[in-house]
């Protein structure tokens, strides 16, 4: 099974440049879409005409604003954040066999400090629904665009961000707490110390053409899946955000 998650930053203006053109060569079975700033009732034609049988949004309270969707080509039992107040649009859960399946677009911390504690609050109790359902003997798997990098190899200039969110110490410790808690970095399971290979650039500066970036999106799970995990991958050539999509082959 082929699981791809991106961060599409305006899901209308991604389908107006063709930006899932890339998909016929790659043939997920689920993908995993965050900050699409559409609502439900609004989403567009073309959402509903890129092969997958099975389209879930969770849009946000607030117009053209976060909310996530995801197409699968399986059948799941689908709901909607349960460890969370989620008028933003954040979580869909995805249910099937002995598996849940999480596509998240979690909160950013750079606005200010009040966003850096709704941030930190959001991570905490995910973390505990996590692990709660891996407890039960559950395969769980999370993607989508964490808002943190994790160690210094996962971004481009590290000093330079280290008083940054999205680099500071008590997010990253998030981090070390979901891989303390058995929850495996897929993309470091497969690649191991690979350095320069991000998921998200600054649309400023040229950064993605220095690729001067950072490693923000991930596919993260369960310890008892780690035997299945086939591969792990980041389709840095895909444009048209300034995120690029993440991936797993796993056998479920």
């Amino acid at each position: 099974m082929k699981l791809i998650s991106w961060n599409v930053n305006g899901l209308r203006a991604v389908l107006g440049k063709d930006g899932f053109a890339w998909l016929a060569e790659q043939n997920p079975d689920f993908l995993g879409l965050q900050e699409i700033k559409v609502s439900e009732k609004d989403a567009p034609k073309g959402l509903y005409e890129l092969g997958f049988s099975q389209i879930d949004l969770n849009s946000a309270a607030r117009a053209g604003y976060s909310g996530v969707a995801s197409l699968a080509k399986f059948k799941s039992e689908t709901s909607k954040a349960l460890f969370f107040p989620d008028d933003e649009g954040r979580v869909l859960q995805h249910r099937f066999g002995d598996v849940v399946l999480f596509n998240i677009y979690f909160p950013n911390g750079q606005k200010d400090e009040a966003r850096l504690a709704y941030k930190m609050e959001f991570y905490a109790k995910f973390l505990a629904y996590a692990r709660s359902l891996a407890e039960q003997g559950l395969g769980v798997i999370f993607c989508g665009d964490v808002n943190t990098a994790h160690r210094e190899i996962d971004l481009a200039n590290p000093k330079a961000n280290s008083k940054t969110s999205g680099f500071l110490p008590i997010e990253r410790a998030w981090l070390d707490e979901v891989e303390a808690a058995g929850f495996v970095d897929t993309f470091r399971a497969v690649h191991g110390e690979l350095r320069d290979a991000y998921s998200w650039w600054s649309y400023r500066f040229n950064a993605r053409a220095k690729n001067v970036g950072w490693r923000i999106d991930y596919f993260f799970i369960s310890a008892n899946l780690r035997s299945q995990l086939k591969d792990a991958f980041i389709l840095s050539d895909v444009m048209g955000s300034d995120h690029c999509p993440v991936g797993i082959e796993i056998e479920i």
